[in-house]
């Protein structure tokens, strides 16, 4: 990877405001241009809004292609490559949870939700494939949300070349402060024993669907440990430089890199 600035965004998203959530998506888009961000990651269900009922699901969801079409715009204006999320309309079925990266010339990639929270399923539907993407002058995957929290995800894409795992959040309840703390019970594992970095950022503010979300987001490097963080109420992007050396480092030194020395054949377990 070469050195990289990126943003992490603590975002307010209104389930259905579409128009709304985009205009907040290419605000917040232009500001961290200005600062310098080449890739500006925004939070689970960014664009349409977070939502367990589902007519209002169904309602807000979006087609890849319409997505697209909204993002690029917003991309081409501030000349960063956009990490979106979105409930996507998929054709007989129900919607899946996606996060879109979306450069200035267009879609680069989309990352589908493989592992639902219990309270997703029936409303959304689980993919099937883990891929990593060329974004920013990096290889990166995303896990969304509870994905993070299963071990063989982070290590398939780490395995498949991923440098930085994208973790979006559409997480509620508690505070910020609370949530961080849960996340730092098992993200730096997924930094650490992989050699990646690992960044998240979660939804913020109550929405009309009834969920209120703690604005949380950290950094964490390939060492494992935690180079920033914020937590609060109100909307925030949080800048991290994500160093290649830094990567390098712990990829060369052969106690803290991990991948090399595995013995797959051990782990085919149910």
């Amino acid at each position: 990877m070469e050195d990289l600035t990126i943003g992490l965004v603590c975002m307010h998203a209104e389930p259905g405001r579409i128009n709304e959530n985009l205009g907040t998506t290419a605000r917040i888009a232009r500001q961290a241009a200005s600062k310098g961000a080449g890739i500006v990651c925004f939070p689970e269900c960014s664009l349409t809004g977070y939502s367990l009922e589902r007519q209002q699901v169904e309602k807000s969801a979006l087609l890849l292609g319409e997505a697209e079409f909204l993002l690029k715009r917003v991309a081409e204006d501030s000349g960063v490559v956009i990490l979106a999320g979105l409930a996507e309309k998929s054709e007989g079925a129900e919607p899946f949870i996606s996060q879109m990266i979306v450069g200035p010339k267009g879609l680069i990639g989309v990352h589908r939700k493989t592992h639902l929270g219990p309270p997703e399923k029936g409303i959304y539907q689980a993919a099937d494939s883990l891929e990593t993407f060329c974004a920013g002058g990096a290889a990166v995957g995303i896990e969304l949300c509870w994905e993070t929290h299963f071990p063989e995800i982070s290590t398939a894409m780490a395995l498949g070349g991923a440098e930085i795992l994208f973790c979006p959040h559409a997480s509620p309840r508690g505070t910020g402060k609370e949530k961080l703390q849960s996340w730092l019970r098992h993200l730096p594992a997924r930094a650490f024993d992989n050699g990646v970095y690992v960044v998240a950022c979660n939804q913020v503010g109550e929405t009309s669907a009834g969920y209120s979300f703690p604005g949380v987001a950290v950094v964490i490097g390939p060492d494992g440990r935690v180079d920033a963080t914020y937590t609060g109420n109100e909307e925030r992007i949080l800048f991290a430089s994500l160093q290649a050396s830094k990567l390098i480092n712990t990829r060369e030194n052969r106690m803290a890199y991990f991948l090399p020395h595995r013995r797959p054949s051990l782990y085919e377990l149910a």
